[in-house]
């Protein structure tokens, strides 16, 4: 007796959900990749900068794969590193996550916070990231050990963005970085280190947690050349052939994740100018421990070599 159609229709649903389902939370979340890319954003005659970026790591204790492969990274031997923020996803995660940042803390690096890393995420309907309440802060949140974290990024080295500036000098070239506390809690006071783009600096980078287009048309609008971010998780379940569904933010699906650009009044439909500013906005490499899933989206971190504007391909 043959199977009626709708019953082998159903049938092949449920397996190809089942199988989707176990590749997003056995296999893809622990895919980690590199990204790599190169940005013509230094003056001519420049020599590279390598910047990794880290992003999301949304560590909890017991994650060894995603510990070793962080530690990897320090075999890159970057020039800078820069960490766009939330580092947890649990109370007892910063001893983990320090210990998988060990090695890169080694290296020259600034960093910013994201709202994860000032509280413990906590179960909730998926169905609101489809809302204007995206961003609406649960009742009761628990605080993380945030001073522990800071200090132990600090205490190493690492000079803390949350609305601050700072220079570098890196390859003979020096460079300015500017950054504000996560935007998605509006933690954000970028008008207390807004300045206009020092001409004597090779590039000034603006850098932050979450994407929001006040920030980013504020940053650009003071010259920045380049915006470094994460917080998107590159839409965390996407659709082949279409890409991310939502972006956590009021950035576009389109500049979910890797490299874009942006200008002052680029969401709102002013046309590109020929010096709109470079953007990556990372991926990441975690997710929330209550929703650890991964679809056509994976885990990353990002090597961007800068180079100067001679050496565009």
């Amino acid at each position: 007796m043959t199977t009626p159609l709708p019953v082998r229709l159903a049938a092949y649903g449920a397996t190809t959900g089942a199988a989707a389902l176990a590749w997003a939370t056995l296999v893809e979340p622990r895919l980690f990749a590199l990204r790599r890319y190169a940005l013509p954003v230094l003056p001519q005659g420049s020599r590279p900068v390598r910047v990794l970026q880290v992003s999301d790591i949304h560590m909890v204790p017991g994650q060894r794969a995603k510990q070793e492969w962080i530690r990897s990274l320090a075999a890159l031997e970057p020039d800078l590193v820069v960490n766009t923020g939330d580092n947890l996803s649990h109370m007892d995660a910063v001893p983990a996550a320090l210990a998988s940042m060990a090695p890169l803390l080694e290296r020259p690096g600034v960093f910013v916070l994201g709202s994860n890393d000032y509280y413990a995420p906590t179960p909730k309907n998926p169905a609101r990231y489809l809302t204007r309440d995206y961003a609406a802060a649960p009742l009761g949140r628990t605080t993380l050990p945030t001073e522990e974290l800071r200090s132990g990024m600090a205490d190493r080295g690492w000079v803390d963005l949350d609305n601050a500036r700072t220079t570098m000098a890196m390859e003979a070239s020096r460079i300015d970085l500017v950054g504000v506390d996560d935007p998605h809690i509006a933690r954000d006071d970028y008008a207390s280190v807004s300045a206009p783009a020092d001409p004597d600096a090779a590039l000034t980078v603006g850098v932050l947690h979450a994407p929001y287009q006040r920030v980013l048309d504020a940053m650009t609008a003071d010259g920045a050349g380049l915006i470094l971010a994460g917080h998107t998780h590159g839409g965390q379940l996407c659709v082949p052939g279409f890409g991310a569904i939502v972006t956590n933010c009021d950035l576009d699906r389109g500049r979910a994740k890797g490299v874009s650009r942006w200008w002052t009044g680029a969401g709102s439909g002013r046309r590109q100018p020929s010096d709109a500013a470079w953007m990556h906005v990372s991926a990441g490499l975690g997710a929330s421990r209550f929703a650890p899933v991964r679809f056509a989206c994976r885990p990353e971190a990002t090597l961007l070599t800068l180079t100067a504007a001679e050496d565009r391909r």
